[in-house]
């Protein structure tokens, strides 16, 4: 995160999700501050409720027990999460994929214990994952699997989809200006910190850390009423006979995704930013333009390793006016249009 010394701020937290989620205002702008953030926060922690798969009275757990079986009525909040993540199955050609949950399982990964699994394993995995054998009927609200064992995971999606949803009880209770954010890497921002402030002040400033360089920003966005996701193997992964491998699997083969540092994706909503910030991270600059396609709303910042520099940056669709390079030294910036 980033900030300006000289405004003063409102900060709330609560644990979920594994993570700190916090809200952030600007200090005396809203009397209601700490009341609307304990309502915001208590709907984060009513979506956990429903959706995590380390609880197994949650109603995604129950759904992976029984929806092999055939089909299962699900509540109006969770069935708008699955069909957005199938929207963005298809939209990414299966680089975010919610229904990996098999895969993310048997390399390790949902207990941070990762491990290589063997190629029996992992083909069995393959083959019961997969967004196309996820049915949805939305005249009766059903959902049902067409594949045994497989599983949904909202790993890469459900802190986004928190947020917006903690952000709807802001809006409702008349909040104009605030930051949102769950572990730092999901963030979604409204208004503006510091109201008041010279024109040329917009939005929230939020920081991008560097990749190679832990504890410095390598970049800072101006996140002015959107969202931004970030995805990155940097703190989780395992070594595996000299390799690193990360928790990111590209849903695809099954396998850590390779060849990206971190993605960044800006979005409308907390939810699209961080299922397409893991899809720019597996999909790699060859994907930036199912990532971000003209017109979208959607902006992407990528960081791979460089061939002339430490780094090359490669920026779509994302204003130069919102963004700013904090430590530039070995960053090669590429300016390109989706």
């Amino acid at each position: 995160m980033a900030g300006n010394a000289d405004i003063h701020s409102l900060v709330i937290d609560r644990e979920a999700m594994a993570c700190r989620f916090e809200i952030v205002f600007n200090a005396g702008e809203h009397p209601q501050d700490t009341r609307a953030a304990i309502a915001a926060l208590d709907v984060v922690d009513e979506v956990e409720d429903r959706i995590s798969i380390y609880r197994e009275s949650s109603e995604l757990s129950r759904l992976n027990a029984t929806a092999a079986e055939g089909w299962q009525p699900v509540s109006a909040d969770l069935f708008a999460l699955l069909e957005t993540s199938l929207a963005l199955f298809v939209q990414t050609g299966g680089g975010f994929d919610i229904a990996a949950g098999r895969l993310v399982r048997t390399w390790g990964f949902l207990r941070r214990q990762g491990r290589t699994p063997t190629p029996d394993d992992l083909a069995a995995a393959v083959a019961a994952s997969g967004s196309q054998w996820l049915e949805l009927d939305p005249t009766t609200r059903r959902v049902r699997f067409m594949r045994p064992g497989l599983e949904l995971n909202p790993g890469a999606i459900g802190k986004g989809w928190a947020l917006d949803r903690g952000v709807e009880q802001l809006v409702a209770d008349g909040i104009a200006s605030c930051l949102l954010h769950g572990g730092s890497s999901s963030v979604r921002a409204i208004g503006q910190q510091g109201p008041g402030l010279q024109d040329d002040h917009r939005g929230w400033p939020v920081g991008i850390r560097h990749p190679l360089r832990p504890g410095v920003r390598l970049a800072t966005v101006a996140l002015v009423d959107r969202a931004l996701g970030t995805s990155g193997s940097g703190t989780q992964f395992f070594i595996d006979r000299g390799r690193k491998l990360g928790h990111i699997l590209d849903p695809r083969t099954g396998r850590p995704a390779e060849g990206v540092l971190s993605a960044t994706v800006l979005a409308p909503t907390a939810a699209e930013a961080d299922a397409l910030a893991t899809a720019a991270y597996v999909l790699g600059p060859a994907g930036l333009p199912r990532i971000a396609p003209p017109g979208s709303g959607v902006g992407a910042i990528l960081t791979v390793p460089g061939k002339q520099a430490e780094i090359d940056l490669i920026v779509v669709n994302v204003a130069e006016s919102t963004l700013s390079i904090d430590d530039p030294r070995g960053v090669r910036l590429e300016w390109r249009e989706s």
